[in-house]
């Protein structure tokens, strides 16, 4: 399992509409995650899928917003963004991890727990 590569990041205005891809070439499983980092802030897990049993996890400023997913290629995952807001402008990251990490919510946006991180793409919506 190689790090993984983040795209689909823009500028887009509120209301508009996004969706990131990642790759994980030689992904082992089970867990995917999106995190973001805004400017001054800390990295903040936002959503994750536990790949074996499709749990999915979002915090609540994104819930109902943003959904995440996994391609019909084991190795892709998707995160769709609708209804983008100033405030979700951020550098966007994608996280893999090879134990259960994100199959407890308790766990799911630990930072130190996920071992293989893409560059980011970035995010810049508009008011």
């Amino acid at each position: 399992q190689v790090d993984p590569v983040e795209s689909g990041g823009g500028s887009v205005e509120a209301g508009g509409s996004l969706r990131l891809s990642c790759v994980v070439a030689g992904y082992e499983g089970p867990c995917m995650a999106w995190f973001r980092q805004a400017p001054g802030k800390d990295r903040e897990g936002i959503a994750s899928l536990y790949t074996p049993l499709g749990v999915t996890y979002y915090v609540d400023s994104v819930r109902g917003r943003f959904t995440i997913s996994q391609g019909d290629g084991e190795n892709t995952m998707y995160l769709q963004m609708n209804s983008l807001q100033p405030e979700d402008s951020a550098m966007y990251y994608c996280a893999a991890e090879k134990g259960p990490t994100c199959a407890r919510s308790a766990t799911a946006f630990l930072v130190h727990r996920y071992n293989s991180w893409g560059r980011g793409t970035q995010v810049t919506v508009s008011s």
